[in-house]
């Protein structure tokens, strides 16, 4: 299925979609994403880590991990795991 058009102009600026109604530190807002559903969130610094990206994936804060590794996930939360 497609994503709609303001997810992919999200992704195209390495933005990611967030849950949140606010991006945490060092994202700032860029536009929205899922049909206006969630926040593009885009890095300022350039030199951020997105789990999935880094190799991890993202689990909720009840799971516990092997290993925790540094990445942001798109839920408040929810960690990354290797």
């Amino acid at each position: 299925p497609a994503l709609p058009r303001d997810t992919l102009h999200c992704l195209e600026y390495h933005g990611y979609c967030f849950h949140l109604k606010s991006c945490p530190e060092p994202f700032a807002a860029f536009g929205t994403c899922y049909r206006r559903r969630r926040t593009c969130c885009v890095d300022t610094t350039s030199n951020f880590h997105i789990c999935q990206v880094e190799g991890g994936h993202c689990v909720p804060p009840e799971i516990r991990c092997l290993q925790e590794q540094e990445g942001l996930c798109p839920r408040r939360g929810w960690k990354c795991c290797t």
